[in-house]
């Protein structure tokens, strides 16, 4: 289904995934590395240091022009968090030149211009441009307030950062704002160099590409020293703590933010993964979910009510908008719902439909490079290998008894309340 060819060049995977689905082809560089306190603000930033100029094309209007140039390619930086690894992305989109009369060595242009951004970026004395990165500052700490401000999203950094205490991943991949004014173009500099010497690095090449010349190309223009590979560590899932933690946070808001962490104890890479999705599935991922129909339509408790998976972590986190005076009642039908998947109540057409709909969301997820390069990402952070064709016949061989196997495993371990100054919830309860 997915012809995935991968080639080391030097300390670079190369995946190689020639395709005639798609007008455009795209270039994606991924580089991971451990989340941690010292580094996390560091390497939020650097990316949008990288694409804000090259050496040829020292600013942000330089490297846009040459963007149009390229028949308006686009450039997109992006930073995530899988499981405890912090990954740094930055993306391509090309024309694909063939469509175009003249036929101009696009791709080569644009896996030169990647090759600029990652190893020739604009410097000022063998230090990054300090105007570049002070505007880069401020937009950063922009991004981070702007979790502060959206209270869903705030939420669900709370929930994790309670949750998860004194876990790396505890932190935000966009960094934390108290780090960012500390940060100097001589200090970022020297964290980039360090980030390209030790950083898992992979390149995907997506499109109407030969391997061969895809291989020739990046050998060309990637020339970093070999090093020798460290070994991964299988992905550790914390284990319940045991006693729910219960925190109620009070702000100025109309709608309370009730979320919900449990620990689930499978991860990507073990073999009730299938089950864990299923399980997911039917509880609250989907709109025909346990969650959606209980508490948001026949309750009428919530604006909205999902449940979401973190697959490298092991950690189901349950999300609703709630008025404040609902708290307990939401709780309640929540925790219903739970206790009916331990039960293994759900019927044989809750499953083939949670099937079918999770079949379709990796088939439409494959449908565009991005999304293919994020499924196919899954066997970087993990030791386990899955290819697309294991992952659709796995899911459809899952049995009731191993979603309830896996539903009996799932433990509470965090509940977060955000609410506003008065009343909705026991006081007696706040950690906050």
């Amino acid at each position: 289904m997915v012809d995935e060819k991968v080639t080391a060049v030097g300390p670079v995977r190369v995946h190689t995934i020639p395709t005639d689905k798609y007008k455009t082809n795209t270039i994606v560089w991924k580089m991971k590395a451990p989340l941690a306190k010292e580094t996390v603000t560091l390497r939020a930033l650097l990316p949008h240091v990288l694409q804000s100029g090259t050496a040829d094309y020292p600013s942000v209007k330089a490297l846009r022009t040459h963007l149009d140039e390229l028949y308006g390619a686009t450039l997109q930086v992006d930073l995530s968090k899988k499981g405890e690894q912090h990954v740094v992305t930055i993306r391509i989109d090309v024309a694909n030149e063939r469509f175009l009369p003249e036929r101009p060595a696009l791709f080569d242009k644009a896996l030169q211009l990647l090759a600029d951004l990652l190893l020739r970026p604009a410097l000022d004395g063998g230090r990054f441009v300090p105007e570049i990165v002070e505007q880069e500052k401020r937009a950063l700490r922009q991004r981070i307030q702007a979790v502060y401000d959206d209270k869903m999203r705030y939420a669900n950094m709370r929930l994790v950062q309670e949750m998860c205490k004194g876990e790396p991943y505890a932190l935000s991949p966009n960094g934390e704002l108290e780090d960012v004014d500390a940060i100097t173009a001589e200090g970022l500099y020297r964290y980039y160099e360090q980030a390209l010497a030790d950083d898992e690095l992979d390149l995907y090449v997506i499109g109407d590409v030969e391997e061969e010349k895809v291989l020739a190309a990046v050998t060309n223009r990637f020339a970093l020293p070999t090093r020798s590979p460290s070994a991964q560590a299988p992905l550790a899932p914390a284990k319940a703590r045991g006693e729910v933690n219960e925190v109620i946070e009070r702000q100025d808001v109309k709608q309370g933010k009730l979320n919900m962490g449990y620990r689930t104890d499978v991860t990507y890479e073990d073999d009730d993964y299938y089950a864990l999705q299923l399980f997911n599935g039917i509880f609250g991922g989907f709109s025909h979910s346990k969650l959606f129909i209980n508490v948001r339509e026949k309750a009428s408790l919530a604006y909205y009510a999902a449940s979401r998976l973190e697959s490298h972590k092991g950690l189901l986190m349950v999300m609703s908008g709630i008025e404040p005076a609902h708290y307990e009642k939401a709780r309640r039908i929540i925790d219903e719902q739970m206790q009916a998947m331990k039960n293994g109540d759900f019927t044989d057409e809750e499953m083939a439909q949670t099937k079918a709909v999770i079949r379709n969301q990796l088939l439409e997820t494959l449908d565009t490079p991005r999304g293919l390069v994020e499924v196919l990402y899954h066997n970087v952070v993990s030791t386990r290998q899955r290819s697309i064709e294991e992952w659709l016949t796995g899911t459809d061989q899952v049995t009731r008894e191993d979603v309830v196997r896996v539903a009996g495993k799932v433990a509470l371990d965090t509940v977060y309340f955000l609410t506003g100054m008065e009343g909705g919830a026991d006081d007696g309860k706040t950690g906050v």
